[in-house]
């Protein structure tokens, strides 16, 4: 395939996603996945992959997230696979890019991925990036604002041992999630640069609950 008709079919890819996550929850829109897009090109800079695959992938990796389509998780595949197959690309494309979808989430800390590629594994950690540091702690805020879930409760302590059922059904307020999903992170990422860059958010959001834990005692 050309390289003028790979930057065609990922312009319209662009211009579809932006216009399906138009109404998107702040955390998983166009914003999201553009910045994962970003990251993805990036780390596969020093990956030896198809840059193609990863940019397709990247850009539809949340085109219908599960939570918000009543835990059902072959929505997004279902959605990618039609929108690729109107761009008449070759189903070997179209099956990895699916598999990508399907594998790129954590589901919690239990879920046992089925499928392994270098392109997954990039789109991967672009994607567990965007979960940490600032703009990840800017997320799960928004998300559990979204869901009216309480920001802290001490007497309700994080569950590490949670199935993928429990940890998509989970209601625990917002900053067990930091210990249920964003500070297992950096030691999942599968690049030598997904890992440097999650160093730093992961410190990041170290300090952020230190801090948080002193405010809401009352030390500072």
């Amino acid at each position: 395939m050309s390289k003028c008709k790979k930057q065609e079919i990922l312009d319209k890819t662009i211009d579809f996603v932006r216009k399906t996550l138009s109404d998107a929850e702040g955390g998983h829109d166009w914003e999201h996945t553009c910045r994962v897009w970003n990251l993805a090109k990036l780390i596969s800079k020093k990956e030896k992959v198809n840059a193609f695959i990863i940019e397709l992938g990247a850009l539809l990796h949340d085109i219908a997230d599960s939570k918000f389509f009543g835990g059902d998780e072959e929505v997004g595949p279902r959605k990618a696979q039609n929108f690729l197959s109107s761009l008449n690309l070759e189903s070997e494309i179209i099956n990895h890019v699916e598999n990508i979808i399907i594998n790129v989430s954590f589901k919690g800390g239990k879920h046992l991925q089925k499928f392994k590629s270098p392109e997954l594994d990039v789109v991967q950690d672009a994607d567990r990036l965007d979960a940490m540091g600032a703009i990840g702690i800017a997320r799960t805020f928004n998300y559990g604002g979204y869901k009216n879930r309480p920001i802290y409760n001490p007497a309700i302590k994080p569950n590490l041992n949670m199935s993928k059922e429990e940890y998509k059904q989970s209601n625990a307020p917002t900053i067990n999630h930091f210990y249920e999903k964003l500070l297992l992170l950096k030691d999942l990422m599968n690049t030598k640069t997904g890992k440097k860059l999650a160093e730093h958010r992961h410190e990041f959001m170290e300090k952020y609950l230190s801090e948080f834990y002193d405010e809401w005692e009352g030390k500072l």
